[in-house]
């Protein structure tokens, strides 16, 4: 119990710094991409480094995001089939989906990531004060965080309050109409 309640509590913790996280690179998104407009249209030289940054605030706001929304259960699937199969096959298609859709992201944004930061780190980006590399460290992190996710759903697929796959009531309802 005690466990589960420290699981809990980092979740939330997890999921609140990296919504935090977002909001602040949405606002600073915002800022450039205002700044940009405003330095193109009213001053008539647009701004190079704040296109530059902008470009890199929406990648890592993107990404984040991502994780945030597979943290969620709310990024896309397609479960009409799994939905209709006992839920002792809804528990094995969900691990074998989040084991292939784990090992994709340990191999590509992880390893891929940290090793594509590592051959840029060196490479300076001619207009901000930062290297290739520590721009391209958003896929490594949130490599990691979407892998931290996935560890938790396939913990929870083995939990006894495993669900499964349930049709929402409006789902039910556009079925009927058909």
């Amino acid at each position: 119990m005690a466990t589960r309640k420290l699981m809990t509590t980092a979740r939330a913790w997890l999921d609140g710094t990296l919504r935090a996280i977002c909001v602040v690179l949405f606002a600073v998104l915002v800022l450039l991409v205002a700044w940009q407009v405003f330095t193109r249209l009213v001053l008539g030289e647009p701004s190079a480094w704040s296109e530059e940054a902008a470009r890199y605030a929406f990648v890592w706001v993107s990404l984040i995001g991502i994780a945030i929304a597979v943290g969620e259960k709310a990024d896309v699937i397609m479960d009409f089939l799994v939905e209709r199969l006992p839920r002792s096959l809804q528990r094995v298609a969900d691990i074998i989906a989040y084991l292939a859709t784990l090992a994709f992201v340990l191999y590509v944004m992880v390893l891929g990531g940290l090793q594509q930061s590592m051959l840029a780190w060196a490479q300076k980006n001619p207009l901000l004060p930062l290297s290739q590399g520590q721009l391209y460290l958003v896929l490594p992190i949130s490599g990691v965080l979407l892998s931290i996710y996935l560890l938790i759903h396939i913990v929870g697929t083995f939990s006894s309050r495993y669900v499964g796959h349930v049709g929402t009531p409006d789902e039910d309802l556009e079925a009927a109409a058909l």
